[in-house]
């Protein structure tokens, strides 16, 4: 497991997810879903449902099902609907703490290999949905 931070271990697996190369690329929407849900300042109040969504497709019918619901929605989104901006302080009531597996444990030792790194991510997910159903 890595010392690095939280945040600068996230912006090295978003370098690897937007390579779109296999391992990595296909399970941005699930790593960017378990990172915002495990970090509750990322988080607008009242938008963890579609992350939820997506971690229980992901580890309920795999990778392609979850590939599937994130392109749908990213067809959905529209950037030039202005959203609200994120104010809500850091620490939420309706937010887990204390998550068993982390993007650290996904990072392996800072570099995230891509041995196994699938697995890793379904862990990761697995961790984050039973945090939130607690």
């Amino acid at each position: 497991m890595s010392d690095t931070p939280c945040e600068e271990l996230f912006q090295r697996l978003l370098a690897l997810d937007h390579s779109r190369q296999e391992p990595w690329g296909p399970l941005h929407g699930v790593a960017v879903a378990c990172y915002r849900l495990q970090h509750p300042a990322s988080l607008a109040e009242g938008t963890h449902a579609f992350p939820l969504e997506l971690l229980r497709t992901h580890v309920a019918d795999g990778a392609g099902a979850s590939r599937k619901l994130t392109e749908r929605a990213r067809r959905t989104n529209s950037h030039r609907v202005r959203r609200r901006e994120n104010t809500t302080p850091a620490a939420r009531a309706d937010v887990p703490s204390g998550f068993a597996f982390t993007v650290a444990e996904v990072a392996v030792d800072g570099s995230f290999p891509a041995g196994g790194h699938p697995e890793r991510v379904r862990s990761w997910a697995r961790a984050t949905l039973a945090a939130w159903s607690a």
